[in-house]
């Protein structure tokens, strides 16, 4: 019995003494290069937990926490992120020097809290995870060395900390209303209990209210307003984190929650509908105006907020199994956008545009995987961004959601334009008097498996379809 608990609780285990010993080592001085050992050690070792759990099926303290398939999976992904991204700045000339080992810590921390966000089934559980790994990301933003005398990261992280409480406030407040219609903090018996009061006005909005904490997180509009001021001043790889993994956890939870209501719930679906549109145009249309890469990102992935909800829209498996697809594929895609911004950017500096200029030349392996992380955000054949979007679209077609396929394919088109300007910049602009970039081989086996990524879930998608798909029957849905 024992023995199942800690087989069960295998990659929560592994992060929680990662952090212990990252906490020992962050006591001493001049201990960066071991704390990046141990996050990295117990990066791999929660992402082999995790394969090794992936067909445990348990429920753990007392009915809170559920460990499954479904969980298990999206656990080995936010492994898999947390890796990329120790490896996305092997140098950390943008975090002070004196903090760098708690970097690492508070690294390790954050992706501890999302583990335990996918298994959480209880409200309570949910938001205590949900805290976890909200906090150690206020605390990575002012890490950033100053520059030049500036301290936009100072104001960037208290924008953060005060729309993420903000944020969480609405959603504890929804959650209250949930427990009064139902008597119940646990998601499987708001499942049964919701299903007759589904229609009335207080139960929907009891839903919406709670969804706000989780798309503050995605960057949904109108919860997105931190977003560019915390790409744009944030170190690179702290951005990095915060712009690919945390999106895995808030996609999980937003399933659960999501379930809770019926397929023919139309209030809820109009909803969605409005928010997705809001985010893709929003966030493309403002993305059109951006010289500096991260901010530009920034408002992309509003966008992509946009099209992950448009799963959410058909309120059934197909539409979910699509949208975790996508924010799969989408945090592939971030980071490999983010692998050449820390390279690119030698001291550490924001990237503008005109700077990734003669990159083919500069740094070809970098170019190609730039110019692969790019196109498929813009959705290209034959990269994960297509394959994703076309599931999406397909789900919310099947659903006759037409208007809003048409609308989205809109904004594709839009923001293929803004993407080609950077594979513009990188192969068809003179380099100037910028160096060479030397690539040391932790950047060079990120790059590559990231590009391969990229083509291999655009490729031969079917595999992770399935066992998402598969996976998505742990949970609890209603048809």
């Amino acid at each position: 019995m024992i023995a199942d608990f800690f087989m069960a609780f295998l990659p929560e285990l592994v992060l929680l003494t990662g952090a212990l010993v990252l906490f020992v080592v962050c006591l001493g001085e001049g201990r960066e290069r071991l704390a990046r050992f141990v996050a990295l050690g117990t990066a791999l070792l929660a992402g082999a937990g995790a394969l090794l759990t992936l067909t445990q099926k348990h429920t753990l303290f007392d009915g809170v926490y559920a460990v499954d398939s479904f969980s298990q999976l999206l656990k080995l992904v936010v492994a898999s992120g947390f890796a990329c991204v120790l490896l996305l700045d092997d140098r950390l000339t943008d975090i002070r020097e004196d903090v760098r080992p708690e970097y690492f810590l508070f690294l390790t921390l954050s992706v501890c809290g999302l583990a335990m966000l996918v298994s959480a089934i209880e409200l309570i559980t949910l938001v205590v995870a949900l805290e976890l790994s909200s906090f150690p990301l206020y605390l990575l933003v002012p890490m950033r060395r100053e520059h030049q005398g500036q301290r936009a990261q100072m104001e960037s992280a208290i924008k953060y900390v005060m729309f993420g409480v903000a944020a969480n406030g609405i959603m504890l407040f929804g959650m209250s209303y949930l427990f009064g219609l139902t008597g119940s903090t646990s998601l499987p018996v708001l499942l049964v209990k919701l299903q007759p009061i589904l229609h009335t006005p207080l139960a929907i909005a009891a839903l919406a209210l709670t969804f706000c904490g989780l798309f503050y997180k995605l960057a949904v509009f109108p919860f997105h307003f931190w977003t560019p001021d915390v790409y744009q001043s944030a170190s690179n790889a702290v951005t990095g984190l915060i712009a690919s993994v945390p999106k895995i956890g808030a996609v999980a939870v937003l399933i659960r929650l999501v379930s809770l209501a019926a397929p023919e719930s139309q209030t809820l679906a109009l909803l969605v509908t409005v928010l997705a549109v809001a985010s893709m145009f929003y966030g493309n249309l403002i993305a059109l105006q951006q010289k500096d890469f991260k901010r530009l990102l920034g408002f992309s992935s509003i966008a992509h907020a946009g099209y992950a909800l448009i799963g959410f829209v058909a309120l059934d498996q197909a539409g979910y199994t699509a949208a975790l697809y996508y924010i799969i594929g989408y945090l592939f895609m971030v980071l490999a956008c983010f692998a050449v911004i820390c390279r690119v950017s030698t001291d550490g500096a924001n990237l503008a545009i005109e700077d990734l200029a003669g990159l083919h030349r500069r740094a070809p392996l970098l170019a190609i995987t730039l110019v692969t992380g790019v196109f498929a955000l813009a959705g290209l054949p034959p990269f994960v961004g297509f394959t994703g979007k076309l599931s999406l679209l397909s789900a919310a077609l099947s659903r006759g959601h037409l208007a809003l396929v048409v609308i989205a394919v809109i904004n594709t088109a839009i923001a293929a334009y803004y993407y080609l300007s950077v594979v513009r910049e990188a192969f068809f602009r003179d380099a100037g008097d910028r160096p060479a970039i030397a690539l040391g081989w932790p950047t060079r086996v990120l790059c590559l498996a990231l590009i391969a990524s990229i083509v291999a879930l655009g490729v031969a998608p079917a595999r992770l379809f399935d066992l998402i798909s598969a996976s998505l029957g742990c949970v609890s849905l209603p048809f």
